[in-house]
């Protein structure tokens, strides 16, 4: 827990990572798991089933002198998570009040910041990562691909320290990844100027999902890798009659209209919560895992022709494009999914392995309107039919190198009202109170956390924000939350908005 202050008071990335780097030489293997998930406020064990309340009610006389190791903080958190039955309720309490006993006032305030999953820490997952590959004097990129494909960073750290071949660890149907993750341009012309030979995919306006199939079972997970399968049964049956054995696919699922429309967005996500309702359809555009083979190092033109064996018609709709009609083709094919109701398309380099976890060039999302994912920096009281409601967001973008303020901090770039449906309104006047940190007069300023999709008509250079750029007509998609959700270490940096600045300067001076 000392070093987790020790982090939190530095903004050098590189001191961050010795810090952590340090700690992990010091631990013994066992301890590492855990001490991974203390770090991240995520412990190993899962969800611990204490609640805000019952934390605070457990804080008591703090010790004088720092005396938990991560070994204790560790069997106490196994007790909690695994005992049930007849007693259960009185053998937590005493287990929590045991361990709040032995705390400091410094350790009881981040234990029940652990307990009550108020610790957001994503930026420092890739910390941990480099800090692995710097105690175990491995390459980053190797220590970062094999915690992706094993889907548990703690065991991977582990591993590494421990002097495992990292470079083994494949991936295994069963065991969800994190998604492959596409950077945006202003056209579809432009995106396969990036890409050279490309399929150009329609993106569609649903959900993302990741399915597995293993043995005949299949598992449903969404973007964020939760679990999902019980809600949306007819994606698991669907899957299940594709011809094969083992599956790993990537792709979208959407609810439709009798005309087979897509319905809103909304009524998608509300699958996810409730398992109730219109039920889904879903299409795949790539292919993880088939055949007995790992198809992630294999070239995209080769996983689209095994899709497509696989998926047949359920496989979405895309063309490939080369040569140099390639961008014309490319616009064409854009106009015709933007006019049929998808949100645009995805250019993806034909060439290009499966990333997981990565963002490049290698897919390009392209849409009619630009959006872009935001951190909510602060919300103010809204005014006039909004009186007793939160409704005005300040907006964030991420500032990963520190060019506008401290590095992997966030640089405002706007303010919005605009797309806030009652329903968004009566969610963010419940949520944001409990993530406030301060309040100045109308305004509460927040952790730096929620993730929201805003939809702008471009940016214009300004001098009132520290990053040089203002969003224009901004307005609110969707907030990034619960089976959507996305971290805001993965929202969208200024350098993509003042790329779009500098766009459209090029194209003027044309």
């Amino acid at each position: 827990m000392q070093t987790a202050a020790d982090v939190t008071a530095t903004r050098s990335r590189n001191a961050k990572t010795q810090r952590i780097a340090d700690l992990l030489r010091a631990l013994s293997a066992d301890e590492i798991p855990a001490a991974v998930g203390l770090l991240l406020g995520r412990p190993r064990q899962g969800r611990l089933g204490v609640g805000r309340r019952a934390a605070h009610a457990a804080r008591t006389e703090p010790a004088a002198t720092p005396s938990l190791t991560v070994s204790d903080v560790d069997a106490a958190f196994t007790t909690l998570a695994n005992t049930r039955g007849p007693g259960a309720v009185r053998t937590r309490a005493e287990a929590l009040h045991a361990l709040m006993s032995r705390a400091t006032a410094d350790e009881q305030d981040y234990l029940i910041r652990v307990l009550t999953a108020e610790m957001r820490t994503g930026a420092l997952e890739s910390v941990v990562t480099d800090a692995a590959a710097m105690a175990a004097g491995l390459p980053t990129a190797v220590v970062r691909r094999a915690a992706m494909l094993s889907g548990d960073l703690g065991t991977t750290v582990r591993q590494a320290c421990a002097g495992s071949d990292l470079t083994a660890v494949g991936l295994t149907p069963g065991v969800p990844v994190s998604p492959m993750l596409a950077s945006t341009a202003e056209s579809a012309s432009a995106a396969v100027a990036e890409t050279g030979e490309a399929s150009v995919e329609a993106k569609l306006d649903g959900a993302r999902i990741q399915v597995h199939r293993v043995g005949g079972a299949v598992t449903v997970y969404t973007r964020s890798l939760a679990d999902v399968t019980s809600r949306v049964p007819e994606l698991a049956e669907l899957v299940s009659e594709f011809p094969g054995g083992d599956l790993v696919l990537d792709g979208e699922t959407l609810a439709l209209d009798p005309s087979g429309a897509a319905r809103p967005f909304q009524e998608t996500m509300s699958r996810f919560g409730s398992g109730g309702g219109t039920a889904l359809s879903a299409w795949f555009f790539d292919v993880l895992y088939a055949r007995g083979e790992s198809l992630i190092d294999s070239p995209l033109r080769r996983r689209r022709r095994v899709l497509a064996e696989i998926v047949g018609e359920r496989m979405i709709r895309g063309i490939e494009v080369t040569g140099p009609s390639a961008g014309h083709l490319a616009e064409d094919f854009f106009a015709a999914a933007v006019g049929t109701g998808d949100e645009g398309v995805v250019v993806k380099s034909l060439d290009s392995t499966y990333a997981a976890g990565r963002r490049g060039s290698h897919w390009i999302k392209v849409k009619p309107v630009h959006t872009f994912d935001l951190v909510v920096l602060a919300v103010e009281q809204g005014s006039g039919r909004r009186r007793g409601m939160l409704s005005n967001l300040h907006l964030g973008a991420r500032d990963p190198a520190g060019r506008f303020g401290p590095p992997g901090g966030f640089v405002m770039v706007g303010k919005t009202f605009k797309g806030l449906t009652d329903e968004l309104l009566r969610w963010q006047t419940a949520h944001f109170p409990t993530i406030a940190v301060d309040t100045a007069g109308h305004v509460t300023a927040l952790r730096q956390e929620t993730v929201v999709e805003i939809a702008i008509d471009g940016v214009q250079r300004s001098s009132r924000y520290p990053g040089g750029v203002a969003l224009r007509f901004a307005r609110v998609k969707r907030y990034r939350v619960g089976a959507d959700a996305k971290p805001a270490a993965e929202a969208d940096t200024i350098d993509a908005l003042r790329d779009l600045l500098d766009s459209r300067a090029s194209d003027a001076m044309r």
